[in-house]
């Protein structure tokens, strides 16, 4: 069983002003494609094949770079597609806004903080926002790492995450990455998120 590559669940200009088109049709066609292609690749004939997606990043540590990092990849991307909508953004309501402003003082404290996480990753990675021991906490993970894998710094269930590495802003924004992460919160699909923190729990 081979992995594909779902298509986009929306318009590739469906977030357009905050993401432009030819940055989604690359981002989606070309970049998150490599990723499957090459993490079939990476697993055929080897005890690997047929695993599920999250089987593979569980266990992250333990796989060869090119599953990891491929895998990462797909998982990641795919979970970043759905964590954006059309006619989205604003701020999230009911349990999910509670549990928010429980953890990081108000809305805009926790937006500061996943802002900060996405700008201090050096070089290319993720921005996360995650339920850990039943708790909400912002994190970063390196390159296509997320932190469902073995090997992450802070582990736990992702219910948004924001891909910061150049190849998702570049287009538009340039080398200006706060003003793509301040853009973003225009799409965030908060319904989707509170579907999420609401399994995690």
């Amino acid at each position: 069983m081979s992995f594909t590559l779902a298509p986009l669940p929306y318009a590739y200009e469906a977030l357009e002003p905050h993401i432009d088109t030819t940055t989604m049709h690359i981002h989606h066609d070309k970049h998150h494609q490599a990723y499957v292609d090459n993490l079939n690749k990476a697993v055929a004939g080897t005890p690997n094949e047929g695993k599920s997606l999250e089987q593979l990043v569980a266990v992250a540590g333990t796989i060869s770079p090119a599953v990891r990092n491929n895998g990462g990849g797909h998982w990641n991307h795919s979970f970043f597609w759905e964590s954006m909508a059309p006619n989205a953004g604003g701020a999230p309501t009911g349990a999910l806004a509670d549990a928010i402003t429980a953890a990081f003082g108000s809305f805009d404290a926790f937006k500061e903080k996943f802002a900060v996480a996405g700008m201090t990753r050096f070089g290319s990675g993720w921005a996360w926002l995650l339920v850990k021991d039943g708790k909400l906490e912002v994190s970063s993970t390196p390159n296509q790492d997320n932190p469902l894998m073995d090997v992450a710094e802070v582990k736990g269930s992702p219910i948004l995450g924001v891909d910061v590495w150049e190849h998702a802003y570049y287009l538009k924004y340039q080398n200006k990455r706060a003003d793509y992460l301040a853009a973003f919160w225009q799409v965030v699909n908060w319904s989707k998120v509170a579907e999420r923190f609401a399994a995690a729990k």
